[in-house]
């Protein structure tokens, strides 16, 4: 039997004022929170990209402060999907790729493209989107490379080629779509599962890897994940591992992706207000190790 593919639990983010004293030991200094994180948890998803482009040294940083097997996953600007909503985005998608997350080396993991609310499905603005996105380093240097002037002097386009991985998270009904779906698997790109009664869940299998967002089952970014909660998410990303789909997947089509010997796994809490995530995440990460551990149990 196939080994199955490497499954990553984390959390969204890791600088939040509430875990302190809680997850987070007393009087840690914040410069060493994410040190601290990144030694509980194999992959971290980083929000501030999300909101401006960051700078080479950070991501540097980051590198430098954390384990040798973690992995980073990088959320897109908003400038592209929120504000000009995927129209005439070739250089500001040059200015992130610029801006230093390549410093990441082997700890660049997927990039996250998450979508607002209202942002409906149209084929036309979406398909050359993906075809923009590149799936390497090197073709995210090339396009990186063609930045725009202002970011002369803060860029860094230094890479080792490695594959480089896409996701997109929606957040409206259009895109319950096998036009959608069909557009993912043709441009290997990810589906983002996304737990929230706010917005879509869906399962399809789009690429050679799983990417979810755990929101919180009831409120948004703040209810937590009772046990049978957790046991269900076990039993899901055990099967997805094992290059299975799990028997109650919820898809946009009835067929299923692509079968693999085994998949990628990477799930990210992100019910941060109560502080749940980091707890909820190290509860599912026990019981994913104990179910890896009985023979024939996916």
């Amino acid at each position: 039997m196939a080994e199955p593919g490497a499954i990553r639990i984390g959390i969204s983010g890791w600088r939040y004022e509430p875990w302190r004293g809680v997850f987070y030991p007393e009087k840690l200094a914040q410069k060493h929170e994410l040190r601290h994180a990144s030694s509980t948890f194999r992959a971290i998803e980083i929000n501030g990209t999300f909101y401006s482009l960051q700078r080479p040294e950070s991501f540097a940083r980051w590198r430098e402060d954390t384990p040798d097997d973690f992995v980073f996953t990088v959320k897109g600007p908003r400038y592209i999907t929120h504000m000009r909503r995927l129209k005439e985005v070739k250089a500001p998608l040059a200015n992130f790729l610029a801006s230093g997350l390549l410093n990441l080396g082997s700890k660049l993991g997927p990039i996250l493209w998450q979508f607002p609310p209202n942002f409906k499905f149209d084929a036309a603005r979406m398909e050359p989107f993906l075809k923009l996105l590149p799936h390497s380093t090197d073709a995210a240097a090339v396009l990186a490379r063609r930045h725009d002037k202002f970011m002369s002097g803060r860029s860094s386009m230094k890479t080792e080629d490695r594959p480089l991985r896409h996701a997109i998270e929606i957040r409206h009904a259009s895109f319950v779509s096998p036009e959608f779906i069909s557009m993912l698997r043709q441009y290997d790109v990810a589906l983002v599962c996304a737990d929230t009664v706010e917005w879509p869940r869906l399962m399809d299998v789009t690429s050679d890897f799983i990417y979810c967002r755990l929101h919180g089952s009831e409120v948004l970014y703040a209810s937590g994940y009772d046990d049978n909660a957790l046991d269900d998410w076990a039993a899901r990303v055990t099967a997805w591992s094992g290059g299975d789909e799990p028997s109650d997947a919820e898809r946009a089509v009835d067929e299923p992706g692509a079968k693999l010997p085994a998949r990628d796994v990477f799930v990210f809490f992100d019910n941060d207000v109560k502080v749940k995530a980091p707890f909820d995440a190290q509860k599912l990460m026990a019981r994913v190790d104990e179910r890896r551990r009985i023979p024939g149990v996916k």
